[in-house]
């Protein structure tokens, strides 16, 4: 789908906040410029990056603008001290509506990853999920660890695969516009101080149904949610 390929959500000290379209490489691909390079050439300054999303997935993005910041964030992240909420869309019952995804993470097929029932390197996932229209659910998911397609896989293992998704939802012929995953919140503490920077979903006709916005709208601030451990 063609969207912008971002906006400039916060410019904070040292790093940026951007909300990246749905479609967009984060690195260059193919002689055609990723989310850092268009971000940079947009705003004429260097940005570094300290985690990334993939390229089906929309969201929220931190960039930051020198070394010495992206060491501090990436660290960060690598330690788990930042909070992630993600919104995706399904059009499957799931096997349950609210709790816990856990499980290794193993290469399969083409490209893809499973979950198994193994614990030795759990990824972890805690979600929430609503009804939002005839055969659709809206699903709230806090990754607790950060594999790759930890989402992606946790949805499938649920028997809700993410609507849209190319390697883990069956093919429809009422194929939809985009992945229906999108990053919405991020929250951290950095130098003493508490960042939190949320986005909802801007790109993708079933995102901006009434039924999805008023319900997202209606959950309030994500991070507030009777997450297990608040």
């Amino acid at each position: 789908m063609v969207v912008d390929a971002f906006a400039l959500v916060a410019d904070g000290p040292g790093f940026l906040v951007v909300d990246k379209g749905p479609g967009l490489d984060f690195h260059d691909h193919d002689g055609r410029p990723g989310l850092c390079s268009l971000v940079a050439q947009e705003l004429g300054r260097p940005v570094f990056p300290v985690h990334r999303l993939d390229k089906a997935t929309s969201g929220i993005l931190l960039l930051a603008t020198d070394r010495r910041r992206a060491a501090d964030l990436a660290a960060l992240f690598r330690e788990r001290n930042v909070e992630k909420y993600y919104v995706a869309l399904a059009d499957s019952p799931p096997r349950k509506k609210q709790g816990l995804v856990q499980g290794d993470m193993v290469r399969s097929r083409r490209g893809t990853w499973k979950l198994t029932r193994s614990m030795e390197r759990p990824a972890r996932t805690r979600f929430f999920s609503w009804p939002v229209g005839p055969g659709r659910r809206l699903f709230v998911l806090k990754p607790m660890t950060g594999r790759t397609h930890q989402l992606r896989v946790a949805m499938k293992s649920l028997g809700a695969p993410i609507l849209g998704d190319e390697l883990y939802h069956p093919h429809a012929p009422d194929w939809p516009d985009r992945m229906y995953l999108h990053a919405h919140t991020l929250h951290f503490r950095l130098e003493g101080a508490d960042f939190l920077y949320a986005c909802a979903p801007s790109a993708g006709s079933l995102f901006l149904e009434d039924g999805f916005r008023q319900t997202l709208e209606g959950l309030g601030p994500l991070e507030a949610l009777p997450w297990p451990g608040k």
